[in-house]
C-alpha cells in the first residue's frame, strides 16, 4: 500500500526510485541518515552503530531523532502480521492507496 497523503504531498515514482537505492541517489545526507535509521530499525535495531548515531546527530536534533524513531515504529507494526502470513492483500497483486478518515481510521479501498 502507498500512503495517499504522501502522493498528494508530492511523492512520485521518481522519488520512490531514489529511496529504493538511496545510498547511490542524489538524496541529501540528511535524508540518507533518516533512511539508514529506518532500515536499521526494521531489520537489526541492535546493530545501530555509534557512527550511525553520530551521523543522525549531525543532521537532526534529539527531538527529531525521537520523532523519526516513533514514526518508524508506528509504520512497522504490521511486520508481525506479515511474518505470520496473516496480512491479507486488499487487492491481490496490486498496490492500494492507504487512506485515513478525519479521525485517523483506515478507509478500506474499494
Amino acid at each position: 500500500m502507498r500512503l495517499a497523503v504522501a502522493r498528494d504531498e508530492g511523492l512520485n515514482e521518481s522519488t520512490i526510485a531514489k529511496i529504493s537505492r538511496y545510498e547511490q541517489s542524489s538524496l541529501s545526507a540528511r535524508h540518507k541518515a533518516a533512511l539508514r535509521l529506518a532500515d536499521a530499525m526494521m531489520t537489526r535495531p541492535g546493530d545501530i552503530s555509534t557512527q550511525q548515531v553520530d551521523d543522525l546527530h549531525a543532521h537532526f536534533t534529539d527531538d527529531e531523532i525521537i520523532e523519526l524513531t516513533l514514526d518508524i515504529m508506528k509504520w512497522n507494526y504490521q511486520k508481525v502480521a506479515v511474518a505470520l502470513g496473516t496480512d491479507d492483500e486488499v487487492r491481490p497483486g496490486e498496490l492500494s492507496d492507504l487512506v485515513f478518515d478525519a479521525d485517523g481510521n483506515w478507509v478500506r479501498p474499494r
